[in-house]
């Protein structure tokens, strides 16, 4: 007997990894991308239509020689937000996307609603929409940061569809999406915050940004590795990532670029937590040598460069004896590795026997530093532990190590010791490579090492 209508035509699945996106026909226990056991779980193969905002779905679009592309003299939108604009490279690009990521309840949404009010103040029509929170909680957060504007809309809602439609109504001038996880696209089967639903998601905000060229930010949480949730390809597709970082135990938040496509990723922004939101660091140097204890063994100054600004930190080490088999190495906010290499060259180029000690090291304010100019900070902190002896005030230590124990040159010295000058101190140790080219040393007496045993000789 025939049927009146043909047999209902099977939707295809896809098993996906929740953790980096990869796609099997099959059900697996391990991805082989990224070695995840029992990410796998079964999406419907169903992919969006991308709205195309105005232009037909079938242009064609046809190369053009480079020379005759014309470029507009845009000038980019200004948050107010000194620390934030230098990080972002100047400001707000037209057509940018930008992914945030941070720990929660690190104030990721605190610094999206005061950048809004920000541009908000300067005449700018700005769009906040959230997934996680009602419009009467982004109400009393923003009368506690008193970022409160008529030009700044506000919307609690987590479908794309609704979201795109309100921009084309709205036409906003700045978008925020916070947080990327909780879109859904009616047009998947999956949940929101599977890899299917954020990579379809951002495709599409993408797209948007770049067809209206409004800028915007993608709020992303973070997994338990730190790592931003949800598959790597959201990463490719935005033009900048920002990662929002320190303790929240601690006042102190770094705002840092590790993707830029319109500014340097060498930039950090330095803020500190209040009760009235966050506030900007002018002077990071001031705030991490603030109760920087004196001559006290271990404590050391140096200089370290976070993209084009030299900032002062203290490097704290401890040395202590252990009767324990393996001696402990606890090491925070530096290079492991790093610290085990001048550990071992100390050994043997100094003669200190540090086999029998735990060394612990600690960057004070909770700044991570990877940079390997100050490695001389390194030997002469766990040095000034293990000897027990302060090093003598006002004297800053600079200069790479290497591992026959020669000091070799840095980058950037110049404005490294410009602002050892400006923060009152007297000395600055350096690479005698250095001490050849450098050009101001007035007013501060700069000396030049080449070993890490002739640097051990003039400061203790």
């Amino acid at each position: 007997m025939n049927s009146l209508s043909g047999p209902l035509k099977k939707r295809k699945t896809v098993f996906t990894c929740q953790s980096c996106g990869y796609q099997t026909p099959k059900w697996l226990g391990k991805c082989p991308d990224c070695g995840q056991w029992q990410s796998f779980a079964e999406e419907a193969q169903a992919p969006a239509p991308l709205k195309t905002f105005g232009l037909p779905a079938d242009t064609p679009q046809k190369p053009v020689p480079i020379d005759t592309v014309e470029l507009s003299a845009e000038e980019r939108l200004t948050t107010g937000m000194a620390e934030f604009d230098r990080v972002l490279g100047g400001g707000l690009v037209p057509g940018t996307l930008i992914l945030i990521g941070g720990d929660p309840g690190i104030g990721k949404s605190t610094l999206m609603l005061q950048a809004l009010h920000g541009l908000a103040s300067q005449g700018a029509k700005v769009l906040y929409v959230s997934g996680e929170e009602s419009v009467k909680q982004i109400k009393i957060r923003s009368q506690r940061l008193a970022a409160i504007s008529a030009s700044m809309l506000v919307v609690s809602e987590i479908s794309l569809e609704a979201i795109l439609a309100m921009v084309e109504s709205e036409k906003p001038d700045v978008l925020v999406i916070d947080s990327i996880q909780t879109m859904y696209n009616g047009d998947l089967s999956s949940a929101p915050g599977s890899v299917t639903q954020v990579r379809e998601s951002t495709m599409q905000l993408m797209i948007m940004a770049k067809k209206t060229g409004i800028p915007t930010f993608l709020v992303g949480h973070v997994t338990k590795d730190g790592a931003i949730a949800g598959p790597r390809i959201m990463e490719h597709m935005v033009d900048t990532v920002l990662y929002f970082e320190g303790d929240r135990n601690h006042v102190f938040r770094i705002l840092r670029a590790v993707k830029n496509r319109f500014g340097s990723t060498n930039e950090i922004g330095v803020f500190e937590m209040k009760a009235a939101g966050l506030m900007e660091v002018a002077n990071p140097s001031a705030v991490f040598l603030a109760e920087r204890p004196e001559n006290s063994p271990g404590s050391v100054v140096t200089a370290t460069m976070e993209g084009t600004r030299p900032i002062l930190i203290e490097l704290q080490g401890l040395a202590a004896g252990t009767s324990l088999g393996t001696p402990r190495r606890t090491i925070l906010g530096l290079d492991q590795n790093r610290v085990a290499l001048l550990v071992a060259v100390m050994e043997k180029k100094l003669g200190l026997q540090l086999m029998g000690h735990d060394i612990f090291m600690n960057v004070a304010g909770g700044v991570k530093v990877v940079e390997p100019a100050v490695d001389m900070g390194i030997v002469t902190a766990i040095a000034s532990s293990f000897l027990d002896r302060p090093l003598s005030g006002g004297t800053v230590v600079l200069g790479e190590v290497g591992l026959t124990g020669e000091v070799r040159a840095i980058s950037h010295v110049d404005l490294r010791v410009m602002e050892i000058k400006k923060m009152g101190f007297t000395r600055c140790i350096v690479p005698l490579g250095n001490l050849k080219r450098m050009t101001t040393r007035d007013e501060l007496e700069v000396v030049g090492i080449g070993t890490v045993a002739e640097a051990m000789e003039l400061l203790f």
